[in-house]
């Protein structure tokens, strides 16, 4: 048995995501919980910030509650706010809108590429307006946006940018592209502590306010570094900062991200190679980063038309394999139409979204059960 697979029997269910057990996450809780000290910034919550900056090479970093919060954290420090626009993809969780939206600010949605499910670049030229003050990417899948293209036209409009690379960890140059760079590690992502984020800080000036705004308005991280003797209320903030129980289950998991990531590339490459012959005859369009560059976050196919992805999802649900479709453009939700914009529809980003349905992926998953996914795939049989 693999390292970190886990005992089934044989007709079980296989969910679409289960969180990874590291060695050592017990064992960490533990000595938390001895300490005394299970509030923020600790000594996992600086062994864990260490270790995200050596996968990532980011010039800080800075563990929060949630990426969401890491979210709102970017547009507060780039005082973004009433009157301001920001452009993103509308293809994207809603924490990115959530965050334009909180300050006032009006997101001003994009189509994708399908090649990679990442913002398009000549949109976002073609977006740019006088009022816009950021733009905010997100590397879907874990497969890089087109950086070159998007790194060029923010530097050429003095505009900074923002990178949700919640998929993305360990993929080399991500996180590091953008001004501020998210990361989250909710239960469902590559490495997590349940409930978790951090915040890429890539511009040095922007640190320190980075830190008052993370714990509650205060200064108080110059206080435990010991450069100030007391410490007080500087500004605007909020509790960003994550407890140590959560900081000690992130750092044994970011102990094993070498791991982990092979664990879930060996599912990734199966699917990849062994459902290939029957996509190719069958009109279906596999996940194919550019270039073979990708996080093994999860596994995507798109079906030739609409009609097929609840057919799909119910044929695998009905051979116990939970299979799931993934964001419904945001342009086209209640909230994405009271707090956005388009230049035009977003057919790509529609059409992306009603063809695609994601195949279970999780470290350790058992071979038995890849084995099941990829027939439970190849036997499907559209009604018309």
């Amino acid at each position: 048995m693999e390292r970190g697979e886990v005992v089934v029997t044989e007709r079980e269910l296989i969910p679409f995501s289960r969180p990874y057990r590291s060695a050592k996450e017990l064992g960490n809780l533990a000595a938390v919980l001895a300490s005394d000290h299970s509030h923020g910034d600790g000594p996992f919550t600086a062994s864990a910030s260490s270790r995200l900056r050596e996968i990532t090479g980011a010039g800080q970093v800075l563990l929060t509650t949630s990426a969401t919060h890491a979210l709102e954290m970017t547009t507060s420090l780039l005082g973004i706010g009433v009157g301001d626009e920001v452009i993103l993809p509308s293809f994207t969780f809603p924490s990115a809108a959530d965050a334009v939206a909180r300050t006032g600010a009006r997101c001003v949605f994009v189509d994708i590429d399908q090649a990679t499910g990442s913002i398009d670049p000549a949109q976002v030229l073609e977006a740019i307006g006088p009022a816009t003050r950021a733009i905010s990417i997100m590397h879907y899948g874990g497969m890089p946006a087109d950086l070159p293209s998007l790194t060029s036209i923010a530097r050429d409009h003095g505009l900074p940018l923002i990178e949700d690379n919640a998929h993305g960890l360990g993929v080399p140059g991500l996180g590091t592209a953008g001004v501020l760079a998210v990361q989250s590690f909710h239960d469902t992502k590559n490495v997590h502590s349940g409930e978790g984020g951090a915040l890429l800080i890539n511009d040095f000036a922007l640190v320190e306010r980075a830190e008052i705004m993370r714990e509650k308005g205060t200064n108080r991280s110059q206080f435990l570094r010991g450069q100030i003797d007391k410490y007080s209320w500087v500004e605007w903030g909020s509790s960003y900062l994550p407890s140590e129980l959560n900081a000690a289950v992130l750092d044994s998991q970011l102990a094993e991200f070498d791991e982990i990531q092979r664990l879930r590339h060996a599912v990734w490459n199966r699917y990849s190679s062994e459902l290939a012959e029957w996509a190719d005859a069958r009109g279906v369009v596999l996940m194919d980063p550019p270039g073979g560059i990708h996080a093994a976050h999860l596994f995507y196919l798109l079906l030739p038309d609409w009609s097929m992805q609840t057919e799909f999802i119910d044929s695998l649900r009905a051979q116990g394999v939970q299979a799931t479709f993934h964001y419904v453009p945001l342009d086209t939700s209640a909230a994405g139409q009271r707090y956005g914009r388009t230049l035009r529809p977003l057919g790509q980003s529609e059409d992306f979204s009603r063809r695609l349905v994601r195949l279970p992926l999780w470290a350790g998953m058992p071979e038995s059960f890849v084995s099941r996914v990829i027939d439970a795939t190849r036997s499907f049989v559209p009604l018309r």
